[in-house]
């Protein structure tokens, strides 16, 4: 771990003074070796799903007698059909599979191994028998034979239903699926509310099909767009400033204003009726609008005298986004960052899903009530659901920290480094460096916070979903309450947790004193705090919004010269939301660097004041903008 030469715990928490970058000690060490046990469970739970036979299961399938698909199988006991040898009969057959379970998400249809997967419809029973003597391929219940198919009374229930659709082998899972997409079709309807037509579905899916290579280019697009926005949203901070103050101003003036003349003219304005309940009404009217005008002149003046106050607090939220675009110039690998982060969360959830579908087929064999084999874990093996949940959400926001701590640890280099030419040749790679040979305790923590907050309001979430229709007025309120304060918190933790994150990789202490001192800082420079997170996320809001406009308008005049389909509807939507997603992802990174920057500049401005010996590590844009 790298700890063998670090200061110990003693002399850590006896130093109160900021040093930064001088000297590395391990951090939260329980955590980590609490995070890694956590792990090894994970790990168990794949190992569990995979000895349990449920691999076998997952990828070559299994009849509803229990028996394996492609292999020898042994005999259940009470169970009928069971212990079949179907070396040969490799795939998974649906007698109807069209016939979908849309709760509990499973086709309700009886599983058969067949030796091949019809290829073409078959609209009568002689068909079925044809394909069966000819594939040597038996499409009906294994009690009927293939003579018997067209004579047998028992033929309707236990051979497939007609017409049997075409269908082909699903890749490396050995299921028959329908070639045709009716049947999924038919499913999304039951989700998508605003489909009532099948054909609407149609022209929506051959629109995506037809255009995916647009859809490629788009996609592209506002990823290329996203990079040169990082390296030019220092040049036009300025101007974006000036936008959102011109538009605020402007906003409540003419508000303000309105809402004045409107009490004026009704105040003028001849009372005809001489019905009573009528001119009653006319006053409450004139009434509210005389409180509305008075509490929106309070509110503009009050803003203005705010604006007046943040003004200084304002230009240094604009030298932050300066100097961070500076940022990006020395330290260009920054700008990849969400790729490796989203490469490793992508694999873990690969990871995840497939541990997931192997839970779903381990377990023990059980004989439901229409007389089929379900596997299911029993005793307290069951609960391996709600730990492989809990891992979900742990190690992906393990993950999410890790890529805060990194940031933090090369923005902290940069800024603490006088003599720019001095930076370390990657600077992020050794902000990795640092952060597991020291760090990961710290993160691991640090994500175990965030978790204890998100699952109990998915929990609420889920709770307000099964009961909507059912709770009465105040349990949906409360209920609704909860989920938002549970929210809140959750962002507040995620702030405070990067700068705990940022202090750490300045002074190296644990989490717990790091989210202190930087929660000292914050509340310090409270103004500081509010302006940068209205004005900068307001910047940075607005150029998300570029960069989805330029990428819809883009697809608008591409798709125009598409004359293969008629629906644009839901290639733009892909695209669009793809390119929100991109300019959230590139985005958010820079608005880390500016957080990161800013506690480093504050920490900077109390703890250094220019004389020998406490010069300023700040740059000179920033120097002007810290009184």
């Amino acid at each position: 771990m790298g700890c063998c030469s670090s200061a110990s715990s003693a002399a850590q928490s006896s130093k109160r003074e900021w040093k930064p970058l001088e000297d590395r000690s391990c951090t939260d060490i329980p955590w980590l070796l609490l995070f890694i046990l956590f792990c090894i469970g994970m790990g168990f739970i794949c190992g569990f799903s995979v000895a349990t036979g449920a691999a076998a299961r997952l990828v070559s399938g299994y009849d509803s007698y229990g028996n394996i698909c492609g292999q020898k199988n042994a005999k259940l006991e009470a169970i009928p059909n069971s212990g079949m040898d179907h070396t040969h009969r490799k795939y998974v057959f649906f007698l109807d599979p069209c016939n979908l379970d849309l709760i509990n998400r499973k086709i309700k249809s009886v599983a058969l191994c067949v030796t091949a997967c019809p290829r073409q419809e078959l609209k009568t029973l002689s068909d079925v028998q044809k394909f069966a003597e000819i594939n040597g391929s038996a499409l009906c219940s294994y009690n009927l034979k293939p003579s018997e198919y067209t004579t047998s009374s028992k033929a309707s229930v236990l051979c497939p239903k007609l017409p049997v659709p075409a269908s082909a082998p699903i890749p490396f899972f050995h299921r028959c699926a329908p070639v045709n997409i009716s049947c999924y079709a038919k499913f999304a309807e039951a989700l998508i509310t605003f489909v009532s037509d099948n054909s609407v579905l149609h022209r929506l899916i051959s629109g995506v099909m037809t255009s995916k290579e647009i859809i490629l280019g788009l996609c592209l697009l506002s990823l290329v767009l996203s990079m040169i926005l990082m390296v030019i949203i220092r040049y036009i901070s300025r101007v974006l400033v000036w936008i959102l103050t011109i538009l605020v101003i402007l906003g409540s003036l003419g508000g303000t204003g309105v809402l004045w003349w409107l009490y004026a003219k009704q105040r003028k304005s001849p009372k005809e009726t001489v019905i009573p309940e009528q001119l009653q009404i006319a006053e409450d009217n004139l009434r509210a609008l005389l409180i509305y005008a008075i509490s929106a002149t309070v509110f503009t003046v009050l803003l203005f005298l705010i604006m007046l106050v943040m003004r200084k607090r304002v230009a240094l939220t604009i030298a932050l986004f300066h100097v961070a675009g500076k940022v990006f110039i020395h330290l260009p690998l920054l700008v990849f960052q969400p790729f490796w982060t989203f490469f490793a969360l992508v694999l873990f959830w690969a990871y995840w899903i497939m541990t997931l579908l192997f839970l779903g087929t381990a377990g023990s064999a059980v004989q439901n009530d229409q007389g089929f084999v379900e596997f299911r874990v029993s005793g307290p093996l069951q609960y391996m659901w709600w730990y492989h949940v809990v891992g979900l959400i742990w190690i992906s926001e393990f993950i999410l920290a890790c890529q805060q701590m990194t940031v933090a640890g090369a923005v902290v280099t940069y800024y603490f480094t006088r003599d720019k030419r001095n930076l370390p040749f990657t600077p992020i790679l050794a902000s990795v460096n640092r952060l597991i040979r020291y760090h990961l305790g710290t993160v691991a923590k640090g994500s175990f916070i965030i978790t204890l907050v998100k699952i109990p309001r998915m929990i609420l979430m889920y709770i307000h979903s099964q009961l909507k229709g059912k709770e009465n007025a105040c349990a949906r309120c409360v209920l609704k309450s909860c989920i938002c304060c549970l929210w809140c918190l959750e962002k507040c933790l995620n702030y405070l947790n990067q700068n705990a994150y940022t202090a750490t990789a300045i002074n190296s202490t644990n989490f717990c004193t790091s989210a202190k001192d930087a929660f000292v800082i914050l509340v310090e420079n409270a103004l500081r705090v509010a302006a940068i997170n209205t004005v900068g996320d307001f910047m940075l809001f607005l150029g998300k919004v570029l960069i989805v406009c330029s990428t819809g308008l883009a697809g608008i005049m591409l798709l125009n010269y598409q004359q293969d389909y008629t629906v644009w509807v839901l290639p733009l939507i892909i695209v669009c939301l793809f390119a929100f997603l991109v300019a959230h992802c590139f985005l958010s990174i820079y608005e880390m660097v500016v957080d990161v920057l800013f506690l480093c500049f504050a920490i900077d401005t109390k703890y250094n004041d220019g004389s020998p010996g406490r010069e300023f590590y700040m740059d000179k844009v920033l120097m002007l903008k810290r009184r």
